[in-house]
């Protein structure tokens, strides 16, 4: 893959992607939020209504084109990038993205969208499964506190208000699936 490759991994809440697109903006990099893609997968699955323990019902996947482009998330041309942020989403992705079929689906269209760019990629296996020979590879990381002071920021950006400790604690669930 021609072009100067950046893995930035590290567990949810971190700070990935803020840090990705500030560098990618100052190196003049294309950013990709792997993270929004699954989370895109998840909004489909729920607004489908299949059923999400079954790996074999996200098959609708193969009639989607996902793209992640200048910080956001379209399926089929649909901008759902504020949608992949709602609690469903959030309490879901974890499951969803734990599937192999929808691992590779993900990954080859992670794959593709880097092939002869500068990109910074963040993300889950990053490093080690989407761009394994990437020129640098970062695994960023934070406390729960910090991390669930930053999801807090995000959700009152959206109008949601939620409490620090369930925050933590949610966190700390997600860790444990992931």
């Amino acid at each position: 893959m021609p072009g100067f490759k950046v893995a930035i991994d590290g567990p949810a809440g971190s700070g990935k992607s803020t840090i990705s697109k500030r560098i990618a903006e100052q190196l003049n990099l294309t950013h990709i939020d792997t993270g929004a893609m699954y989370r895109a997968i998840t909004y489909i699955a729920l607004q489908k209504h299949i059923n999400l323990d079954d790996e074999s019902s996200y098959v609708f996947m193969q009639d989607l084109k996902v793209r992640y482009e200048k910080n956001r998330i379209y399926v089929n041309d649909m901008d759902v990038t504020d949608q992949i942020r709602s609690d469903a989403v959030t309490r879901n992705v974890s499951k969803v993205s734990s599937f192999p079929y929808v691992r590779r689906f993900l990954v080859q269209i992670q794959q593709e969208a880097a092939q002869n760019i500068d990109v910074i990629m963040d993300g889950r296996d990053i490093g080690s499964v989407v761009l394994p020979d990437a020129d640098l590879k970062i695994f960023l990381t934070a406390n729960v506190k910090e991390r669930a002071k930053r999801r807090q920021k995000e959700k009152e950006v959206l109008g949601i208000k939620q409490e620090l400790d369930a925050l933590e604690n949610e966190i700390l669930e997600r860790d444990h699936k992931d």
